[in-house]
Formats: structure tokens, sequence, C-alpha cells
């Protein structure tokens, strides 16, 4: 269903937008799925998506181009974060940064403490310096954090996934012929 809506290979390397990547949009690992470009594409998307809020689909393709990474792959992962996990994934961020660094934001936060800073801004410039303002070092140090784990286990994961996928296939072909081995050798017996 999805594939009525995405461009196809050709569209994308016809393209004259995209003609400055020149022989690197041929490559066939951006396109082929296999093991290693899928588990690049998962990883660089997964970073890209936990790490950067916006034009998180651009840096994911542009890393897939270099690293050789399954191009869709990538852009799909970064919806890792999208505007339904976006509140968790950076109060989880901002977190994690300040248990690292080892400062601690206040634990009983009252309905008044949270309005009070609303009161005080009174211009779009004293809102913009509040929220560049709420710890940015740790939130930046937690995202970075997420992201970089985050890709590891996305890889691993993948390659996991595709591991187990390629021996369950395995195991069933063996299972089955066995079972028709054991059927012609009912079938030669009762003939016998």
């Amino acid at each position: 269903m999805l594939e009525r809506f995405l461009p196809t290979r050709d569209a994308i390397t016809q393209s004259r937008m995209l003609r400055w990547l020149g022989p690197r949009i041929h490559d066939p690992l951006l396109w082929h799925v296999n093991r290693r470009s899928v588990a690049r594409g998962v990883a660089m998307g997964v970073f890209f998506g936990l790490m950067i809020p916006i034009a998180q689909i651009p840096a994911a393709a542009i890393a897939s181009l270099l690293l050789r990474g399954n191009l869709w792959i990538a852009a799909v992962s970064t919806l890792v974060s999208n505007p339904l996990t976006y509140g968790p994934l950076y109060y989880f961020a901002y977190r994690l940064g300040a248990g690292v660094i080892g400062k601690h934001t206040p634990a009983d936060l009252t309905a008044d403490n949270v309005e009070q800073p609303m009161r005080m801004i009174e211009s779009l410039g004293q809102a913009w310096t509040w929220i560049t303002g709420i710890g940015q070092p740790l939130l930046l140090l937690g995202m970075l954090m997420m992201a970089v784990t985050g890709s590891i286990i996305a890889y691993w994961g993948a390659q996991l996934f595709w591991r187990m996928r390629v021996t369950s296939k395995w195991r069933r072909l063996r299972r089955e012929r066995r079972l028709r081995a054991a059927e012609a050798r009912q079938r030669a017996i009762g003939s016998a």
C-alpha cells in the first residue's frame, strides 16, 4: 500500500535535483534489502531521529549515502521520534544528562513552579531566553547519549532480527524437506 505513494528507485536516480550526487545514488547497497545495509540504515535513522529535532530524514539520507546504508530504512527509522514521542524523549534526555553531570532537578515541582516562568515572560525575546536556558547542555548530552546508545542497539538488534528470521526460515525448509522425504519413503514402502 505504501509503495503507491513512494517514488521509485528509477524516479529518484533520474531526478535532476539529485544529479549532483553522481554515481553515489546508483550504489546498489542504498536500495537492496540485505542484512548489512538494513542494519546500517536502521542505526543511522535511529541516531539522527534521536539526536536532532529537525531535518532528521535528510540527515539520515546523507549519512546513508556516505556509509552505504539502505536509504529507505534510514528515512523510516528516523520516525522513532515523532510528535507523540518528543516530550518523553526530551524529558528522559534531560534527566539522563542531569544524572551524568550530577546536576539534579527539583523532584517536587508544583503547578505554581511551572506557571511562574510563564507569568514572567512578557515578550518573545524573554520567552526565547527562558526556553534556551533550560538545561540546554544537559539536554544535548542526554540526546547524544541516547542517540549513540540507540543506534548501537538498533544496529545489533537489526542484525539479530535478520539472523533469527534467516535461521527460522532455514529450519522450516529443512523440516519440510524431511517431511517430504519421509512421505516419499512411506509411499515407496506402501507400493512395494
